[in-house]
């Protein structure tokens, strides 16, 4: 089990930009597959976007050309940008960490997008 832990969240207004960041406790974190995902009040969790371990990502439709993930091996550590953020964009967000059969959660933090 890897502990993730996400910093970076708050409160901005829209059109604004946050860096969210995702500290992963492993020594093998350059073979996972890691993803930040989201979830808004009464709705499901989904996909926000994912970087596998030789740095093919893939995004959300409604946060192509907003967003972005990246990852740094050597800091254990993956990097949500987040630009143009709408208020559509509020939710929790949530890193994952996934490798053959095992998946660990961050305890997740708050985005909001509100004037």
């Amino acid at each position: 089990q890897v502990q993730l832990v996400e910093s970076g969240g708050g409160l901005v207004q829209p059109g604004g930009s946050l860096r969210l960041s995702c500290a992963a406790s492993t020594s093998i974190f350059s073979l996972y597959t890691m993803a930040w995902y989201r979830q808004a009040p009464g709705k499901e969790r989904e996909l926000v976007a994912a970087i596998t371990s030789g740095g093919i990502t893939n995004y959300l439709d409604s946060v192509k050309g907003r967003f972005s993930i990246s990852r740094d091996n050597a800091k254990n550590t993956v990097y949500l940008q987040m630009n143009s953020l709408k208020p559509e964009d509020t939710a929790v967000y949530y890193c994952n960490a996934h490798w053959t059969n095992s998946a660990s959660w961050g305890q997740g933090t708050q985005v909001t997008v509100s004037s």
